[in-house]
């Protein structure tokens, strides 16, 4: 019992005493921790095009940005997460937001394109452990009070990411304005050094978790982030003459099977996972659910300007209430667990929402363009929320870190499905047949989400535990 009441030290003075609640002393580094990749997403949104001009380069090459830290995160969430398992968080939490730093150095004195996109490499995977560090916290906390009640503190990690998406792109525009494309990088140096501090001040410095000795499954590491490297990459751009990626991706995939099933320790414990059918069934959820809410925020935005003829700063200022709608949701429920009724509800209004997406047009009133955000938001709201209690409730407690991490992953492989399928759908221009044509796509992954939902009798016994 010393060394669980060791893990929640606020400070470095050996007789502190621990509190006897959750520790909101750590609230503060994980919450900024978590928001360093959605900061860093959001922001460049609206230095592509300054960045382009400073290097004399179109599109296709400056989107690379914005692609190599969904690459890098994606493959970096789940790698660090199992570390954070067997080596506890401070270490890699440091480690993470150290990079962070050196990142933003990089960044900030990079003399070509290349060098930018190894920047934002590197963003990626020091982005990668604060989330993984804060679930498993989450967890001792919880088990060192005996109070299992995560739903508060899983929804400020929630609303801080939320929140930063939100206003991401207008602090980039301000940091453009004031310094240039390139204070969007140098801003990390500051935020990587307040996660430095609080992280060394606060977090536990505790002794290396049961069985931590055991050796890191690198070949396991490897398979893993060739099989979704060559499965993002397709997805990215699926074109015929890339018919071999996904020969790549079966044949990595099953070294990886093959690889884990026979080692000891293994990267991923296929064995587990293949019987936690509960857990399976929340990564599928995540898929579905951030496929349709990437899909409306991509192609919905497109077609606004193009197929509703909007101005970017309008269209801009018309997905506001979704993003509000979106905070409100979160903010107002959740304190209160309740998975199941979050998934069905969420998936409910969802289904409506891409509904009246068919009903759309180039003459719909404003006001009903904003009342579909709004009702888009609420789904948001509930969704992300529903799959991480679940995953906290059903991953197991000594690989929590590494089962969130591929939670986000699963949450990259929704944004790049939703980004092919917004290609797919707008091959010249956002026009409303394409809008409808996305529609349809989207409702018929939210049907599959509710489905997925109504007959899971494993979602009713998703409750706190008691001490």
């Amino acid at each position: 019992m010393s060394r669980l009441a060791g893990l929640v030290r606020g400070d470095r003075h050996r007789g502190a005493a621990a509190p006897a609640g959750f520790d909101r002393r750590l609230i503060a580094p994980l919450a900024l921790g978590s928001v360093l990749n959605p900061i860093n997403s959001s922001m460049i949104a609206v230095a592509l095009v300054p960045i382009g001009l400073a290097f004399g380069a179109p599109p296709a090459r400056t989107v690379w940005l914005v692609t190599a830290l969904y690459l890098a995160t994606a493959v970096g969430q789940p790698v660090v997460g199992r570390l954070v398992d067997m080596y506890g968080p401070r270490p890699l939490y440091l480690t993470g937001t150290a990079l962070v730093g050196v990142a933003g150095l990089l960044g900030a004195f990079a003399p070509t394109l290349g060098a930018l996109i190894g920047a934002r490499v590197l963003l990626g995977f020091g982005t990668s452990a604060a989330y993984p560090a804060a679930m498993q916290l989450t967890r001792r906390e919880a088990e060192r009070t005996g109070q299992d009640s995560p739903a508060g503190v899983l929804t400020v990690l929630a609303v801080a990411n939320q929140t930063v998406s939100v206003v991401g792109p207008a602090l980039g525009g301000l940091l453009i304005g004031l310094g240039g494309w390139r204070a969007v990088f140098t801003v990390n140096v500051p935020l990587s050094a307040a996660c430095l501090v609080l992280g060394f001040l606060r977090l536990p410095r505790d002794a290396r978790p049961a069985g931590a000795r055991r050796p890191v499954d690198l070949p396991g590491m490897a398979l893993f982030a060739a099989t979704l490297l060559s499965l993002m990459v397709f997805l990215m751009d699926p074109r015929p003459d890339r018919w071999y990626l996904p020969l790549l991706c079966a044949a990595a995939a099953g070294a990886f099977a093959a690889r884990e099933l026979r080692t000891a320790e293994p990267f991923i414990d296929l064995r587990v996972l293949g019987g936690n059918l509960p857990l399976l069934a929340t990564y599928l959820r995540q898929l579905l659910a951030f496929t349709t809410s990437y899909a409306f925020l991509y192609g919905y935005t497109q077609w606004l300007e193009q197929g509703r003829g909007l101005g970017a700063s309008t269209a801009g200022l018309v997905l506001l209430p979704l993003s509000a709608s979106a905070l409100a949701v979160s903010g107002l429920t959740g304190r209160r667990e309740a998975v199941r009724a979050k998934l069905l509800v969420g998936a409910a209004v969802q289904i409506a929402a891409c509904s009246a997406l068919l009903l759309l047009g180039s003459g719909t009133p404003v006001w009903v363009l904003l009342a579909a955000g709004v009702v888009m938001g609420v789904p948001q709201g509930l969704l992300g929320l529903a799959t991480q209690n679940a995953l906290y409730r059903q991953a197991d407690p000594a690989r929590i870190a590494s089962a969130a991490g591929l939670l986000r992953t699963f949450m990259y492989l929704g944004a790049l499905s939703a980004s092919a399928a917004t290609a797919a759908f707008f091959p010249h221009r956002a026009d409303t047949a394409g809008l409808r044509g996305l529609a349809l796509f989207m409702l018929a992954g939210s049907a599959l989400l509710l489905a997925s939902v109504l007959p899971d009798r494993s979602l009713r016994t998703i409750t706190p535990r008691k001490a």
